[in-house]
Formats: structure tokens, sequence, C-alpha cells
């Protein structure tokens, strides 16, 4: 704000803090100034305030959204090279679109480590932030531990409500641990909570037939399949590791000899 401008008057200001106006208290005495220099409307000058307001709230309510999230790192799609990924283009355009995540429908990324499924997860979680919806990201471990707070407490049917109260539920690195009876059990209900109600963005490394390696009983290693790929989009990631043709590119040494 300029410091040629004349502070509002005290009785107005009051009334713009409590209406919790902020945008519009900070920018009323320069645009006051402004509008008269220009001979503006009262209409225009109207309407500059209020686009002033409704742009600040706008970037405070994406800021809580991105703070609530809990991404680990930041990821965009325009940084995920599709060309030299095995997602299909059409896949990939159609995940970016997020009309997905209205449908609570559920999207599976299966693949060896290494081939974008968690790049894509978080990018995907950056673009629906954005787009207004809230998003909340757990690695598979840490969700099992949130869980098991809640079971330690009595409050785990709190807990999964909290976390269904978001728009799409992105949960990472599933069967990077195993997982036993009760934390299986959890996991279970959350992903039946969510079934049909919440979006949900899920990868492994481990191929679906193989998820009994992680949980400690078929049925519900079946259960849970059976609940996130209906309505959902499976996506099977494949070829070498990013990281590693990364550090080929940087001229990386790899060897199996021991030392």
């Amino acid at each position: 704000m300029s410091t040629n401008a004349p502070a509002l008057a005290l009785d107005l200001d009051a009334a713009l803090r409590r209406l919790r106006l902020s945008a519009i208290r900070h920018l009323a005495p320069e645009l006051l100034v402004t509008s008269k220099t220009q001979r503006w409307s009262p209409e225009d000058f109207l309407r500059t305030l209020l686009e002033a307001e409704i742009t600040s709230r706008d970037a405070s309510n994406a800021s809580a959204r991105l703070k609530l999230a809990g991404f680990p790192v930041s990821k965009t799609l325009e940084e995920f090279d599709v060309t030299q990924s095995s997602i299909p283009r059409a896949t990939f355009d159609y995940l970016c679109g997020l009309e997905w995540i209205r449908a609570a429908e559920n999207l599976c990324l299966v693949g060896p480590a290494g081939t974008g499924k968690s790049h894509l997860l978080v990018a995907l979680g950056h673009e629906a932030v954005a787009a207004g919806f809230k998003v909340r990201y757990f690695s598979a471990p840490s969700l099992i531990e949130t869980l098991y707070r809640g079971l330690a407490d009595n409050s785990v049917g709190k807990v999964i409500d909290q976390v269904l109260r978001a728009d799409l539920i992105l949960i990472d690195e599933i069967g990077f641990a195993p997982m036993d009876d009760t934390g299986a059990q959890l996991f279970f209900r959350l992903i039946a909570a969510a079934y049909e109600h919440r979006a949900l963005g899920v990868a492994s490394h481990w191929p679906f037939e193989e998820w009994g390696r992680f949980l400690p009983e078929h049925n519900t290693a079946v259960s849970l399949l059976d609940r996130l790929v209906h309505h959902g989009v499976v996506v099977v990631t494949s070829g070498e590791s990013f990281r590693m043709k990364e550090a080929h590119a940087r001229g990386g040494q790899f060897s199996s000899k021991k030392r």
C-alpha cells in the first residue's frame, strides 16, 4: 500500500476488521486514491475490491489445503515426463483431468521402484489441491501408525472420519513394510469406509497377486483389492528406474561386487 494514501476512517477500518475483509482493508486506502484520480465508476471500484478479496481468500484456502495434505515433497504434473514413462498418454490425460476424483473412483499404481508412481501420485495431489479439492497424503506405514494411535485411545472411528473429510486420500508405499493382523484390519476398515464415497490413490511396488507377502490374511488381501479396483483405474508401470537413469546420466557407476 502506498505511504501517500490516507488511512481509512476508524469506523470503516473497524467494520472491515469485524467482517474479516482483510484484503479490502489493506487495499482500500490506495484504491480510494486511484479511483478518484482515474475517475473510476462506483461499480469498478467495488468490483476491484471484491476481486482482490476473493483472490486473497482463494490463495489462503489453497495454502491451508496444501498444508493439510501433508505432501512429503513438491511435485508437479509438468515435471512428469509421460513420454519417458510406461503410462499411456490417454490414461495420463484422464488422470490429469481429475474427473475420477469427482466420481469417487480410485487410482491404483503398481510397478517397480523408480517408475514414477510416487511422483505421479503426489503431482496429482497437488493438482487436486489447486483445483479446490481437499487432499490427504500418507505413506502406508504412517497411516497404519496413525490408525494404531486411534485404536490405543479408542478414537479410531474419529480418526477414520477425519481422514474421510478429504475428497482424495493418497496412500503411497503400500507393502513397503508387512502389516500384522491388527494393522491389516485397520487398513481394511479405512478402505471399506472410503469405498464409493471418496477417491483413493494408492501406489505399491508389489503386483496385486503378491499382496499376500505383506498382508497376513489372504481374505483381507482379496477384500482390499476388490474395493480398490472396483470403480478404479489400474496403472501398471514398468521400465528402468528414473533415478537409476539419472544416476547413469551423471556418470554414476553401479556394481554388485562386494568391496
